[in-house]
């Protein structure tokens, strides 16, 4: 049984910085491409930043292009989530997730993938 567990979420003042970190345990999956999505209230579930399973791919939502670095360490089995600049629309619920393959076309699609974590919350004052 693979566990995704988030931490590192907070309240921060717009233009401040927040690494998020996604710890796994129960199964290696340095080889699975994993990704972070987050859902404010009210909204439907986003996707925010993909990265393949070993870490040379990534991929981000224009959103957060440029403000957040999605990175991991295979060793740690650890997924982390650099977050800079943010603004007051980046609250939200973070969650991470892996899927079962290297990489998918269709990393930017929640359907993709197969594990999820509970979530961190991140808020942004203004």
């Amino acid at each position: 049984q693979v566990q995704l567990v988030e931490s590192g979420g907070g309240l921060v003042q717009a233009g401040g910085s927040l690494r998020l970190s996604c710890a796994a345990s129960g199964r290696t999956l340095s080889v699975y491409a994993m990704g972070w999505f987050r859902q404010a209230p009210g909204k439907e579930r986003e996707f925010v930043a993909a990265i393949s399973g070993s870490g040379s791919t990534t991929l981000y939502a224009d959103t957060v292009q440029g403000r957040f670095t999605i990175s991991r360490d295979n060793a740690q089995n650890t997924l982390y989530l650099q977050m800079s600049s943010l603004k007051p629309e980046d609250t939200a619920v973070y969650h991470c997730a892996s899927t079962k393959t290297p990489w998918s076309v269709r990393a930017r699609d929640p359907k993709s993938y197969n594990y999820w974590g509970q979530g961190t919350q991140v808020t942004v004052s203004s």
